[in-house]
């Protein structure tokens, strides 16, 4: 029966599909195997009904496998899928952010690769791929590869800034009446986007959560990072307790003038409104160093469709859908090598500020402690807020969240 039909089904009502499940006839003669593929991204307003049309081109090109979508909300989506799969259960397929998929790789969650997919026919891109393989081993695959950059609207900014002081100018300038100069993720509840968040502002400032080998939280280059991230919130430049929803909308509505997000936004964007005149250039901060998401396509070990999982994952490798993926992400490059039209490259003449940002870019992990990396982005997200909310300084709040994370790790 299914990984997970009855957990799925009941107690996580958010999923719409439900683990593998073979078709009368039995998976082995003659039969359909469906199978779940869990991603925020299928909540995408702009990408999400794209990527459910790619999915149809999969099952319309088979008879044997059959891939249902089952989107989850991002805020939730790495506890509520570990939870699955720590308990045997879980989708066949998941989407994972790299937090998570160090997560499940180090706890064994995760099917290995390596006598499923033969890596070797495809031009695989290097830079990221090497996140994919543990000891040796291959856990994943690049479903996306998104580097951040800076989103502005060119309506309101005809110069983008260059340097974080024309940053904050820029931002306070824009901020009247309800039009506001910037926005971010600053709430709890969001604690994987404010991890996302504020990585750009420490690896910007030529910060680091590590050394590779001890934790770096409270160094003076973080310190100075965070607290270019809270003078942004104490300037009130920002609708502050608006989740990523609600100010992304604004930004498509003309109502924020910047932010800073990555390339699968550029659909997203467009989704919502097709006219919003926005353009994209680097972050404007001292070091040109930034997040990337980097998302691999991964098989549960619970599955018990492993190979009816690979049978699509080797389809969504081939040349023709890597290229279609691409164009429903946005301005993200895939697992592999592409070219991309001359058509994209008019529509969205900025592709290029995004490609050329790969080799400056990092998965918002920590080096050296990769695994732990949800439970120490909870304490620096936790201390990080408080700070914000002015219950506690922020270099105390580092030296906390420092001594807290060291604790974890042991």
């Amino acid at each position: 029966m299914a990984v997970a039909t009855s957990v799925m089904c009941t107690s996580v009502a958010l999923l719409s599909g439900c683990g593998s499940d073979s078709g009368s006839d039995g998976g082995s003669d003659g039969g359909v195997t469906t199978l779940t593929f869990a991603a925020s991204t299928f909540g995408d307003p702009g990408r999400g009904p794209q990527l459910e049309k790619w999915l149809d081109e999969f099952n319309k090109s088979q008879s044997a496998v059959r891939v249902s979508a089952a989107a989850v909300p991002y805020p939730t989506f790495g506890q509520t899928v570990l939870t699955q799969m720590g308990s045997g259960q879980g989708p066949d397929l998941i989407r994972f952010d790299m937090p998570e998929f160090e997560a499940a790789s180090d706890a064994g969650l995760i099917a290995p690769l390596d006598d499923l997919i033969d890596v070797s026919k495809y031009d695989l891109l290097k830079q990221p791929d090497q996140f994919m393989v543990h000891d040796g081993r291959r856990d994943g695959i690049i479903f996306e590869a998104s580097n951040y950059a800076m989103f502005y609207n060119a309506d309101l900014i005809s110069k983008p800034p260059t340097t974080y002081e024309e940053f904050v100018e820029t931002a306070k300038s824009l901020t009247k009446g309800d039009v506001y100069g910037l926005a971010f993720r600053q709430t709890e509840a969001e604690e994987a986007g404010v991890w996302q968040d504020i990585f750009n502002y420490v690896y910007g400032f030529g910060g680091k959560w590590s050394d590779g080998k001890n934790l770096t939280i409270n160094s003076p280059e973080n310190l100075k990072g965070l607290q270019a991230y809270k003078d942004l919130y104490d300037a009130k430049v920002i609708p502050r307790g608006a989740d990523a929803a609600t100010f992304r909308r604004m930004f498509a509505e003309g109502k924020v003038g910047m932010e800073l997000n990555n390339g699968g936004y550029v659909t997203a964007t467009r989704g919502q409104n097709p006219d919003l005149n926005f353009s994209v250039a680097p972050i404007p901060f001292p070091v040109r160093s930034q997040g990337a998401i980097l998302a691999p396509i991964v098989i549960n070990e619970a599955s018990p469709a492993k190979e009816e999982a690979a049978t699509f994952i080797r389809w969504a490798l081939e040349p023709a859908n890597q290229l279609k993926l691409q164009e429903i992400l946005g301005a993200s490059s895939v697992a592999t090598v592409t070219q991309r039209s001359p058509e994209q490259l008019e529509e969205t003449p900025f592709l290029k500020v995004f490609d050329d940002l790969t080799e400056s870019s990092l998965p918002q992990i920590v080096l050296g402690f990769e695994a732990k990396t949800p439970d120490i982005r909870k304490i620096v997200v936790q201390n990080v807020i408080a700070a914000l909310q002015g219950t506690v300084d922020l270099k105390t709040a580092l030296d906390q969240a420092q001594e807290q994370a060291t604790q974890l790790v042991g």
